[in-house]
């Protein structure tokens, strides 16, 4: 029996006893293998019940501190359990980062910007605590799918939100975002006016207002032919960002949908898009380019 009848067999089992598919994904990630595990769940970074987090980490024993990557879910900022993407932090951590991916809290019990000043806690937590998994403080890259690419967008651009956490915005080497909503003014869907159309000035929730020269690199994945957010969403931000010197690198794939890219994630739909080999080659060339930038430590 082959890997992949293996791994089909399994999840069409699981779905006969009503697996979610975030549990479908995640069981194929456990059946394919990918070489990771959780080493901390449920860990919290705030007050708040709902500020909690999980830590993946490769298996076996690295030589050194490994560069971080924190990921942050979507939903349209209304759903979403750090539970559903265990198949996201074993992807990554797999591939030798440790991963963090964090729950925060949700409309009708918060707006904005509680959810981005969250998502800032989050990354706190990380420089905080993040070497006693093996990873290194200094050496964070942001990850994120729809609402959640929203989040670290604006954690990458608004350097109000890190500086807020009483973190340093520069700690941030890079981002790989999903399918998000960065130029969405107007707000024509109920969700975005639920969660940030009280604000009194709309412009602050816009990530596009925040470009800057100087923003950490930032890869824009998307699919074509993406209902949910429009692709127009990255190709606005990415020409924005390129147009004012900042480190941009947009990648449209053909056809696909809003739930491809974050599903192609998983083993089981690996090929759907190259969004996972897209996003740790990005992470890969500027976590090495920030080890060449950064000034010898004093001994």
């Amino acid at each position: 029996m082959t890997r992949r009848f293996a791994l089909l067999s399994a999840l069409s089992s699981a779905a006969l006893f009503g697996c979610s598919p975030a549990g479908l994904l995640n069981g194929a990630s456990r059946i394919a293998g990918d070489s990771a595990r959780l080493a901390a769940s449920g860990v919290p970074y705030g007050a708040d019940p709902r500020l909690k987090l999980d830590v993946w980490v490769p298996n076996g024993r690295p030589s050194g501190k490994l560069p971080v990557v924190v990921f942050f879910y979507g939903g349209g900022w209304v759903a979403g359990e750090r539970a559903d993407y265990g198949f996201v932090g074993r992807a990554f951590a797999a591939r030798g980062f440790v991963t963090i991916v964090a729950d925060y809290r949700l409309v009708p019990h918060v707006r904005f910007p509680v959810f981005v000043q969250d998502a800032a806690q989050a990354v706190r937590w990380t420089r905080d605590h993040v070497a006693q998994y093996g990873g290194d403080p200094g050496r964070i890259h942001l990850s994120g799918h729809s609402a959640g690419a929203y989040l670290g967008a604006m954690l990458a651009l608004d350097r109000r939100y890190l500086r807020g956490a009483g973190v340093d915005p520069a700690i941030i080497r890079s981002a790989a975002l999903l399918s998000g909503p960065y130029d969405f003014y107007p707000f024509t869907e109920q969700r975005g006016r639920d969660a940030l159309g009280a604000w009194p000035r709309p412009a602050e929730t816009q990530p596009i207002t925040f470009v800057r020269g100087d923003a950490p690199p930032i890869l824009l994945m998307h699919g074509t032919a993406d209902t949910v957010v429009q692709p127009r969403n990255s190709q606005r931000l990415a020409a924005a960002l390129k147009a004012s010197g900042a480190t941009a690198v947009l990648r449209m794939y053909p056809g696909k949908s809003h739930i491809d890219t974050i599903k192609s994630l998983s083993p089981l739909f690996r090929g759907t898009t190259s969004a996972l080999a897209d996003s740790v080659a990005f992470f890969r060339t500027h976590d090495a380019a920030g080890l060449k930038a950064a000034p010898a430590r004093p001994t």
